[in-house]
């Protein structure tokens, strides 16, 4: 339940009045209308193609770990190595792949853009805000199960 910003007390959700106090709740409304738009924009760029149901239990449930490994940086090696049988840590390795081509390219736009006093800070942190969710959304696809291309970077297919 939100509370009232006038006087703290609950206010039961919906209600567009404190029962307390009286006064308009309409700023808690727009916080949560806001944050209903950011979680839908969310979903809608995370929504892309799973392709887990093409992937066998059994191979998925063996390479969890390395397809993990794929998502850090030039590990992405490892799965393509050490799981070089596996369709699962194959998958997962060339998003991997894919996600660190684009950390180099963001590095030396970042290392341009760097020297702009305010504007290059600003592309940096979302440059790297973008590469951390990638990472997370990732390996949280790995440690899933799940063969979910990777928003924006992930339809590209270096690794057969």
């Amino acid at each position: 339940m939100p509370f009232c910003s006038n006087c703290g007390s609950q206010v039961p959700d919906g209600k567009n009045f404190c029962p307390q106090c009286g006064a308009a709740q309409a700023a808690q409304q727009n916080a949560g209308d806001f944050s209903t738009k950011v979680t839908d924009k969310f979903n809608e760029i995370n929504n892309t193609t799973d392709y887990s149901s093409s992937y066998r239990p059994e191979d998925i449930a063996a390479n969890k770990v390395m397809a993990v490994f794929a998502y850090i940086g030039i590990l992405f090696l490892i799965p393509l190595l050490a799981a070089k049988e596996s369709p699962f840590a194959r998958y997962h390795a060339n998003q991997g792949l894919v996600l660190f081509l684009f950390e180099i390219a963001a590095g030396i736009v970042m290392s341009i853009l760097g020297w702009i006093p305010v504007l290059g800070t600003i592309i940096n942190i979302v440059l790297w805000l973008v590469i951390v969710a990638l990472c997370i959304i990732g390996i949280i696809n790995a440690v899933n199960g799940k063969c979910k291309d990777l928003p924006v970077i992930g339809k590209f297919r270096l690794i057969k």
